[in-house]
């Protein structure tokens, strides 16, 4: 398979052959699929977890509804011809969903969804809770890479009791939040998270791999596990910045900003600061006919996390930039300077 590629050139990674059932008994232990499933399959098969909706599909040998390109409305009329009950999509295409008129998805008899199941990037609590609203708790969203495979799967709920969570191990997996000496730290306490299962990588192609500590593999993000023993994953060991000596990440940030009446999508990201190092800039994009109004923008999210988190750059967008997956690419975002807030 190859890796997203949001931060870089794709990465050819060899993946394991399934050794037997058991690794579909994995997820299906946190995803009910059953073999009386339709299950329309709209994240695309090039990706992990398209491709995953495939293969769960044929080893129940329940029935795949395919459809050449996703279009929002195409979805909920093929749901309601197909008498679908479970659709595979990445978390833009709910999203996508959620934008279109209430009169519209209410065109649509979708009562026979029970799973709607997503994976490949984070979706905010806003869209989570706004699409179960909508759709009823149906939402399972799983946690994994390319090189790990699956690590946690949330339930509706789990999402109900924590939107923020990824949720637990499936069955046969096991994770660990550890310090940089590669001992597991205290619940509630941020560390690098590591996976366990059969079905970790064997290596990129160039020779590379991921570090393992204890049977292990890293994923590459921070996160931590809360007292009810929910994952939580606060973002990428390189997407954190150090503003005023605290370490902060974006994820909490959008989190925060996509609460905002006017904001459909938000990224954050950190950018070069010749006084400070690095700053966070957000990236927004309003609903049709909205603002975003950066001094406010900026003081929400200094009531709801404090300064050391507030964007110092507001740029306002048309639409995020997106490969193929719907996953933003942040090297496509214009460069910002602070106090910038334009279209």
């Amino acid at each position: 398979m190859l890796t997203s590629g949001t931060t870089g050139t794709p990465k050819g990674a060899r993946r394991p052959t399934p050794k037997g059932p058991q690794d579909a008994a994995s997820v299906l232990s946190r995803i009910p699929l059953n073999s009386r499933d339709r299950i329309l399959v709209s994240a695309p098969v090039f990706h992990t977890w398209g491709l995953a909706g495939v293969q769960l599909g044929m080893s129940m040998r329940a029935t795949l509804v395919m459809r050449r390109l996703f279009e929002p409305e195409d979805v909920l009329r093929t749901v309601q011809e197909q008498r679908c009950t479970v659709l595979f999509a990445v978390p833009v295409m709910l999203r996508r969903i959620m934008d279109l008129p209430r009169s519209t998805r209410d065109r649509y008899d979708t009562s026979t969804l029970r799973i709607v199941a997503c994976s490949g990037s984070a979706m905010s609590p806003q869209l989570i809770s706004d699409f179960m609203d909508a759709f009823g708790d149906v939402v399972y969203n799983l946690y994994g890479s390319t090189e790990v495979s699956w690590a946690t799967i949330a339930t509706p709920e789990d999402l109900r009791l924590a939107p923020t969570t990824a949720g637990r191990p499936p069955l046969g997996t096991r994770i660990a939040v550890l310090d940089e000496q590669g001992g597991e730290v205290p619940r509630g306490s941020r560390g690098a998270i590591h996976v366990g299962n059969e079905m970790l990588f064997d290596g990129y192609t160039n020779g590379n791999t991921k570090r393992i500590a204890d049977g292990l593999m890293e994923t590459g993000d921070r996160g931590y596990v809360d007292a009810h023993g929910l994952l939580h994953v606060a973002g990428r060991n390189d997407d954190m910045i150090v503003s005023g000596g605290e370490n902060v990440f974006p994820r909490p940030v959008e989190e925060a900003i996509v609460t905002m009446p006017s904001v459909r999508e938000v990224v954050v990201t950190g950018v070069p600061d010749e006084e400070f190092g690095q700053r966070f800039a957000a990236y927004v994009v309003p609903y049709e006919g909205q603002t975003v109004d950066p001094y406010d923008l900026r003081m929400h999210v200094r009531e709801a996390l404090g300064r050391f988190s507030v964007p110092r750059d507001v740029v306002v967008l048309a639409e995020l930039p997106r490969n193929a997956t719907g996953k933003v690419v942040k090297r496509r975002l214009p460069s910002s300077t602070p106090g910038q807030a334009e279209e």
